[in-house]
Parts: C-alpha cells; structure tokens; sequence
C-alpha cells in the first residue's frame, strides 16, 4: 500500500522532526512525553486524516455476555474520564509517580499493543471474586502502595490514584477489576475508569506501544 505524505510526516516526527502538526490533540495540546518503562514515548495523534482503526475494534457487535455495554458510572464514588483527562493524568499523576495507569486486560491483549505507560495488571489478579487471594493481590497491590499489615488488614494509607482501562465500552475487565478493589477497600476516590480504553484511543488515532515501550505505528 502506498503510504501517505501525512504518514511520511508522521513517521518523520518519531524519528527526531518536530515540525508544527496539523492533527493537534486539543487546541492546546499537540503532543506529551509520557515514560513506558525505560523509554520515553511522545504521544501524538496519527497525522494521516485518512488513516482508518485497527479492524479488531471496528466491530459493532460481539456476542453479550460477555461483551456488553458498560456504564458510564462504575460504582459509587468512582469517576469516569475521557481521552483529555486521561492525558492530563499523564502529564501530572504518572509523570510524579503519585499515579498508575493500569491496562487491566489479560496479558494477550497487552503484548499485541498498550497505551503508553500503562503496566498491565489482568483484572483476575485484583478481584477476589475472579480467584485472587491475598498472595496475588499483595503482589498486584505493593506497586500500587498498598501493603498488607500485621493485623492482616490493608493499608491504602499510601494507596497511588489509579487509571483503570481495558478494550473500550463493551469491555468489563476493567470495571470487574474496580469492583475487586472496591471490595477490599481501596479508596473510590483515588480510582478513575477510563471508559473508552483500547477502542476510542485508537479512534483519535493516539499511539501504541509494545510492551518495551516500541512504537506501534500502522497505517490501515
């Protein structure tokens, strides 16, 4: 397939340029480094405008359940965001460390491609519901700054605000992974569901990593 001016460009940014875009994310807001590991990976909207999503999220219909609407609100005291308050979460709360951002899918889907610095914590392993037990959920929860205590209670004294997501509004996985957390007491507040995840990141055309922090880039 021939590849577009717009794509060369796009290829062209990553490779060091950092010529004026015409695909902004906002007014505002052009691009942002975010850290995926050891790696630093610019984020910015794919600059081809005829640039089509991944095929695998363009279906409308997937057999319910378990693929099934998912409310706008999670449960009580959680907050829901959009891609801008997502971003704006990058910048601030993961750029400081103070945050997490939590791709809660299993790890197939996480190795095929990731939204720059997100770790990949499969829901099973933050719901007891779903089979896990303490020795899982301690493991799931030390990097999250919550710790087990002598009294065998949790401590979220230290708890970090989390971003949870998974493959987009049909997906429960990360709604499944809150109500885990929510159930052995983490803070509401400290959580935020990011209801559009793997799809509607893909519809603004914002990149992919690889879970070493290589760029995906595709051109549909």
């Amino acid at each position: 397939m021939a590849i577009s001016n717009r794509y060369l460009l796009f290829l062209a940014f990553f490779a060091g340029g950092a010529a004026a875009l015409e695909v902004n994310i906002t007014p505002d807001l052009d691009r942002l480094e975010v850290r995926h590991g050891d790696k630093m990976v610019t984020v910015v909207r794919n600059q081809d405008t005829q640039a089509m999503i991944d095929p695998a999220y363009a279906r409308t219909s997937r057999p319910c359940p378990p693929f099934c609407a998912q409310p706008m609100k999670v449960a009580e005291g959680v907050e829901t965001i959009g891609e801008i308050e997502l971003l704006a979460f990058m910048k601030t709360r993961l750029s400081d460390g103070t945050g997490v951002l939590i791709d809660a899918r299993t790890p197939r889907w996480y190795q095929a491609g990731t939204i720059p610095g997100s770790v990949n914590i499969p829901y099973t392993q933050l719901n007891p519901a779903q089979g896990a037990d303490d020795i899982t959920l301690e493991d799931a929860l030390l990097p999250l700054g919550v710790t087990l205590g002598d009294d065998e209670n949790w401590d979220f004294s230290q708890a970090r605000r989390l971003v949870l997501w998974c493959n987009g509004p049909w997906c429960g996985q990360s709604p499944v992974a809150i109500r885990g957390l929510l159930s052995i007491g983490y803070p509401a507040e400290k959580l935020l569901y990011y209801r559009g995840g793997m799809q509607l990141w893909q519809i603004f055309g914002l990149p992919l990593v690889k879970p070493d922090g290589t760029l995906l880039n595709k051109l549909e």
